[in-house]
């Protein structure tokens, strides 16, 4: 899967690090909401549509939202893992 091609092609990409490590540096254009605070704000998440690229430093953060995001009713959910690598 290339995740830098779904993006530039118009697929939300939703980075669920803390606000403070979004802030230190993210891609352009994504959307921050902790992995802490999916649950409590699936309904923005589902409004980002699907499907939804998810990334964090990582990927284990990302693998758990993904997961989370999945089990809410959202079908195609990408885990694209660590934010830098799809720069």
């Amino acid at each position: 899967m290339n995740y830098k091609e779904l993006i530039s092609g118009g697929v939300q990409l939703l980075d669920v690090r803390s606000e403070e490590e979004f802030n230190e540096g993210h891609i352009e254009g994504s959307v921050n909401i902790s992995v802490n605070d999916i649950q409590s704000r699936i309904s923005e998440v589902k409004e980002l549509g699907s499907p939804l690229v998810v990334c964090c430093l990582s990927g284990g953060r990302a693998g758990v939202a993904k997961a989370l995001i999945e089990a809410a009713g959202v079908k195609e959910v990408y885990n694209a893992g660590g934010w830098e690598s799809l720069l």
